[in-house]
């Protein structure tokens, strides 16, 4: 664990990073607002909490105190060592912790991709009670199995494999300073424009930490390797879960949102025509209206 923050917020941001100590480890957290109503936002692979810089000023006029933090192996919080240490039961007894150290009395539980993964997961389990749930950009995992089955997702899923192979893809990815980095964000985006070289840095140099890229690759390793750490078969959710979908994600195909009812009960779905996988930061004044309607 390093002191020296990922993301330097804007003083007149209202945001604030600070370091939180949770389930034996060390998270970088970005902070704002107050009071007991927490809105926890977990970001995704090769993200940061800095992918939530549009939506934590908007959860903060919406009353809440937002904690954001960089999950395991994600800028300077902690980077447990073996593969083993990324499983799902280890990430989720993390938002359990964070939760209990916030204190808060109600939790809404905002995700996106890896982050979304660790959510769905979380709240099927009925780890800790939460008002309300919201999903980027990954499916239900009951639809996610049922999709890795077909092709159409399957051809997807190619970097799924490729990061089981040892060494090899933390050195093609850590080349150029990072380029593969900018490019996951760049390449896949519709519209680039939130994207400029001082943002694709952020990731790029936060990436290039000592240990965060097996950390990061790690994630991918467990959920392979252990996959049968947690038991979400056949359970159904009943929070109040909105999912928003980047229709042009070309790592999930759309098909992944269909049949989500089947297993979540009071579900409000938003799909968004011409915009990536990378929804929240791509196309903010979309989602954010979204999550403003939905909140209220």
């Amino acid at each position: 664990m390093t002191d020296t923050p990922s993301w330097n917020p804007d003083p007149d941001s209202g945001i604030t990073i600070q370091w939180v100590e949770a389930n034996g480890q060390t998270f970088e957290v970005a902070q704002s607002g107050e009071g007991k109503r927490l809105a926890l936002c977990l970001h995704g692979f090769p993200e940061l909490h800095y992918s939530w810089r549009f939506q934590i000023p908007l959860l903060v006029e919406q009353g809440y105190r937002v904690w954001a933090p960089n999950m395991r192996g994600y800028g300077g919080s902690s980077k447990p060592a073996t593969v083993r240490d990324y499983a799902l039961d280890h990430l989720c007894a993390d938002v359990a912790a964070l939760i209990d150290a916030s204190g808060a009395e109600e939790v809404t539980l905002i995700a996106h991709d890896w982050g979304a993964i660790v959510a769905w997961a979380f709240a099927i389990q009925k780890i800790r009670p939460l008002n309300r749930l919201v999903i980027m950009n990954v499916p239900h995992p009951m639809v996610g199995r049922r999709e890795i089955r077909h092709w159409r997702q399957l051809r997807r899923s190619w970097y799924i494999f490729f990061f089981q192979i040892p060494w090899l893809p933390e050195f093609l990815i850590s080349r150029r300073k990072g380029e593969a980095i900018r490019g996951a964000f760049f390449n896949m985006a519709q519209d680039q424009s939130n994207f400029s070289d001082k943002v694709l840095d952020v990731f790029a140099k936060a990436a290039s930490r000592p240990g965060s890229l097996t950390a990061m690759l790690n994630y991918y390793r467990a959920l392979v390797r252990h996959r049968g750490v947690v038991d979400l078969e056949d359970r159904q959710l009943d929070t109040p879960t909105l999912m928003i979908w980047g229709e042009e994600d070309s790592a999930l195909n759309i098909k992944c949102t269909e049949g989500t009812e089947q297993w979540v009960t009071n579900l409000e779905l938003h799909r968004l025509p011409g915009v990536s996988h990378w929804v929240q930061q791509e196309a903010p004044e979309k989602v954010n209206a979204i999550l403003r309607g939905w909140l209220a």
